[in-house]
């Protein structure tokens, strides 16, 4: 019926000749005349060995279809949930890290709806006594501090997944289940409708991410959709204190897509009231190949899903000692890690933020410096040329074959001057992926940095004589000239020249 009603909406409402290239054209004229309001709910899912009611392993990709499954997560008659404590820990580490309260007591609740991914024909999860309430994320934006309240964050059960064929637009020709994920540990956060433009909502999934990531309770996937986003998105004038109609928007599996999508419901959204329409309250599903949205269903209203408390499973009550532990468990987060490096590192603001970004690169720079590399220079090298192979190998470096290791030995031989710069940089492209000792292979290789003056005196005396055009133009007054003479040096000796010798000596000489 989704699938008939996606169409339907489709047409409707024009959608279909509106695509995101469109929006993009507009946006701004749009938001000039309409203030959008915009609140995520994100679902992440957690870590754990098993499901949140049943023994059954959390972990169900790649495993065939339904067979990863038991009579509690079938939902079979008379089979009883008991719960996964480290589950509710997790739960609580993500609303501590978040800054929430956390209350005393709690509750499961069951979630009544029919789709033929939910066995059970409901869902455990949780209503009106979450696990945590009342909490905030801050972030930056263009310069600009963002406070975005955090409503909740609960735990509930995944459920199982659907796969169709057919065109999303029309109706599927034919649709399976497989319940595999069915029961894993699910946390939503809620947020407050905080957010004003889709860079904001943007930034605020980055953070939220990075944050999950760091504390060990969620690996961050998108694509595979244990870190997912719905979006809620409204219009009202400026100045106006009230909230619009709500649209949700949903099938985003990436950052770019979250933002795509709602500069889409902007402009949408915008133009229908811009021609006296209204707004449906309405489920909308993000088609990233035609960039745009397009209806699904009728939104939903709490009172639809009939809420009342599990009855199978006791009330929680989280002691305050329980609660003071998991915070003492709570790692560094991000951004008090990025201001320690800043503050015993010397990094500057936008160093420390890339290297903090994945708690890897973290972890690598720390131990760079342990091993003697100095802070900035360590820096640089995991931001530039390791970054870049890691992008392109698509293999991070601690699991390559050079290693922590040998990224340390490799850039302590430049630090000595036994290398230069570009001959380090032909060795972190070589060893890279096939490992090996750098130190061996300039000594067997032959690799170390000329500079014996005598040789190089020798050797720039000759590039002069051989390149007195060049040598007339540094004369006279074109600087860039003098990087000609030094490239004939460097040439002369493979790339092996120590590049500051060289210069200073060439403007000695052609002081003279």
């Amino acid at each position: 019926m989704a699938h008939a009603d996606a169409a339907a909406g489709a047409r409707g409402d024009g959608d279909a000749v509106m695509t995101a290239t469109s929006a993009v054209s507009t946006l701004d004229q749009v938001m000039q005349r309409w203030e959008p309001v915009i609140g995520l709910e994100v679902h992440g899912q957690l870590l754990t060995q098993s499901k949140m009611f049943c023994g059954c392993s959390a972990d169900y990709i790649g495993s065939p279809p339904n067979s990863n499954t038991c009579p509690v997560c079938l939902g079979l008659p008379g089979m009883l949930p008991v719960m996964n404590r480290v589950a509710i820990e997790y739960t609580v580490r993500s609303a501590l890290a978040l800054n929430c309260e956390i209350p005393e007591h709690s509750k499961f609740d069951r979630k009544n709806y029919f789709y033929p991914d939910l066995p059970k024909g409901y869902q455990i999860s949780q209503w009106d006594m979450p696990l945590s309430l009342n909490g905030h994320l801050t972030f930056t934006v263009d310069g600009e501090e963002v406070r975005c309240g955090i409503t909740r964050v609960h735990l509930e059960e995944d459920t199982g997944t659907l796969q169709h064929a057919g065109d999303i637009l029309q109706q599927a020709r034919s649709s399976v289940v497989d319940l595999n994920r069915a029961g894993v540990p699910l946390m939503e956060i809620v947020g407050e409708p905080d957010l004003r433009t889709p860079a904001q909502a943007r930034e605020y999934l980055v953070r939220l991410r990075q944050i999950l990531v760091y504390i060990g309770v969620n690996d961050g996937n998108l694509e595979q959709g244990s870190f997912r986003c719905d979006a809620n998105i409204s219009l009202r004038k400026y100045g106006d204190t009230g909230l619009g109609v709500k649209v949700e928007v949903k099938n985003m599996n990436s950052f770019r897509a979250v933002q795509r999508a709602l500069e889409f419901e902007i402009v949408r959204q915008g133009r229908l009231l811009d021609q006296g329409q209204t707004i449906a309250q309405e489920t909308r599903g993000w088609v990233e190949a035609k960039g745009a949205t397009i209806s699904q269903r009728s939104k939903e209203y709490a009172h639809d899903y009939r809420y009342f408390p599990e009855p199978d499973l006791p009330p929680l009550h989280l002691s305050a000692e329980f609660v003071d532990r998991v915070r003492a468990a709570l790692p560094e987060l991000p951004q008090q890690l990025a201001e320690r490096l800043q503050r015993e590192h010397g990094l500057s603001a936008y160093d420390a933020a890339n290297l903090t970004a994945e708690r890897e690169d973290a972890r690598a720079f720390e131990a760079l410096v342990a091993a003697g590399v100095p802070a900035k220079v360590a820096a640089n090298w995991l931001m530039g040329e390791v970054a870049r192979l890691a992008r392109e190998t698509r293999i991070p470096l601690q699991g390559s074959g050079l290693g922590l290791e040998g990224l340390a030995s490799l850039i302590k031989l430049v630090e000595a001057g036994t290398i230069n710069g570009s001959t380090a940089k032909e060795l972190l492209e070589e060893l890279y992926l096939a490992g090996g000792d750098p130190a061996a292979a300039v000594r067997e290789r032959g690799l170390g940095q000329v500079s014996d003056q005598a040789e190089l005196e020798r050797l720039v005396d000759a590039v002069i004589a051989e390149n007195p055009a060049a040598v007339a133009d540094f004369q006279g007054g074109k600087e860039q000239a003098l990087q000609r003479l030094v490239g004939g040096v460097m040439k002369a000796t493979r790339g092996r020249a120590d590049a500051k010798v060289v210069t200073g000596l060439l403007r000695e000489r052609l002081a003279s």
